[in-house]
């Protein structure tokens, strides 16, 4: 099972930086690096629901799944 984590992809599309972002949804840079590269083993939900408000996105958007 592969999840990929295209939150580049959003943060591009919304011109916004990962600094920004971190800042407005109140986590680390370093968590949202961890998150970004897809090694997060985990994310809360409301974590989730900050970064979609923040970039007006669905959780689809940023979290996609692929076989092997």
């Amino acid at each position: 099972m592969a999840i990929i984590v295209n939150l580049d992809v959003m943060l591009a599309k919304r011109k916004m930086r990962s600094k920004e972002l971190a800042e407005i949804i109140g986590i680390t840079s370093a968590n949202l690096s961890i998150l970004k590269s897809g090694k997060a083993k985990a994310v809360r939900f409301s974590t989730l629901e900050a970064i979609c408000k923040a970039l007006d996105c669905q959780p689809a958007d940023i979290l996609e799944y692929q076989k092997d």
